[in-house]
């Protein structure tokens, strides 16, 4: 670090908003903003839209003269070659270069890695995996993410797209569910917040079991509203965090025995499901571990916010440019 740009810029592009944050070398967030993803059609939009909320931001606080460069975390970001690739719950498809777009629009080097790959480096310097060289950290909202640090380096593979854990089927015959990545089966389709929603609609729909669950529209069951069930008691929503939970404790056994990871780190909204989703994925492992693996790792949720722990491990690629 040279002293001269003291500051950092780090973006968490979201389905739904893409939040950005002035981040010192401290690691303390000075001020951010976020802006509606969705309402910009096509890339170049958005970089004019995300590259003016920038400019105001920084003008506003530190001066963007003061910026050394841009770290952003989106879905399907390639760190190699600075692409974003068809994402998924975006509205934009192909190749987009969106490193170098940001670079064009604001004058500041820019980087990008996977949204998962990115909290996972947040989470390694500044939250519960400080001073950890292996781990897995899986982020559990809309979809399934995964990053993966073996030896105390993220895992990215040769082509930068290393670490898709969401995506490694669970059922593989025609009854797995069909996955946003076009196959089916996928432990995403399941153990998301998507997935514990659509298990709740199963249920609702096929059986005649007593839920609370049954006051809402099928279409309309989220995540939120199994958690909100099972928290008074619903023997149905209780279930459903069980369901998902073992299964995702069983992939995790299966993760372990590539890795041995230290801990796995749970963050993102069905975290705040809090016991009824970690004992069955404490559980789900233990069942289904090697002998030499059982009760190795931690089992821990994420001590920073979702969003936070994206926009400071995006940050800490600024610093490297």
């Amino acid at each position: 670090m040279d002293g001269i740009k003291p500051y950092v810029i780090g973006i968490d592009l979201g389905g739904t908003n893409t939040v950005f944050g002035i981040v010192d070398s401290r690691g303390n967030v000075l001020a951010d903003d976020s802006i509606p993803t969705r309402q910009f059609s096509n890339p170049e939009a958005f970089v004019e839209g995300i590259s003016a909320a920038i400019r105001a931001l920084a003008n506003r606080e530190v001066g963007l003269d003061q910026i050394r460069g841009i770290g952003l975390g989106a879905p399907n970001g390639n760190y190699y070659q600075g692409t974003v690739e068809n994402p998924p719950n975006l509205p934009w498809t192909g190749i987009i270069p969106l490193a170098q777009m940001m670079t064009d629009a604001l004058g500041i080097p820019t980087a990008i890695t996977n949204d998962a790959n990115a909290a996972a480096m947040g989470e390694m310097i500044y939250g519960v995996a400080r001073g950890m060289k292996n781990f897995i950290v899986i982020t559990l909202g809309t979809g399934l993410g995964s990053g993966i640090v073996i030896n105390g380096q993220m895992v990215y593979g040769h082509d930068g797209f290393a670490g898709e854990l969401g995506h490694v089927r669970f059922i593989h015959d025609e009854t797995g569910r069909s996955c946003g990545c076009g196959r089916k089966g996928c432990l995403e389709a399941y153990c998301s917040a998507t997935g514990v929603a659509r298990t709740a609609r199963e249920i609702v729909t096929t059986t005649d079991r007593p839920t609370l669950l049954r006051n809402i529209d099928p279409d309309q069951i989220t995540a939120l509203d199994v958690s909100l069930a099972a928290g008074k008691g619903d023997a149905v929503a209780k279930e459903i965090f069980e369901f998902t939970g073992h299964m995702l404790g069983e992939a995790c056994a299966d993760f372990a025995a590539f890795s041995s990871p230290e801990a796995f780190i749970f963050f993102g909204g069905l975290t705040k499901a809090g016991d009824l989703l970690m004992k069955p994925i404490i559980e789900g492992y233990e069942q289904n571990s090697l002998n030499i693996l059982r009760g190795k790792p931690k089992f821990l949720i994420s001590a920073l916010m979702g969003a936070n722990a994206a926009v400071l491990g995006a940050s800490a690629m600024g610093w490297e440019l």
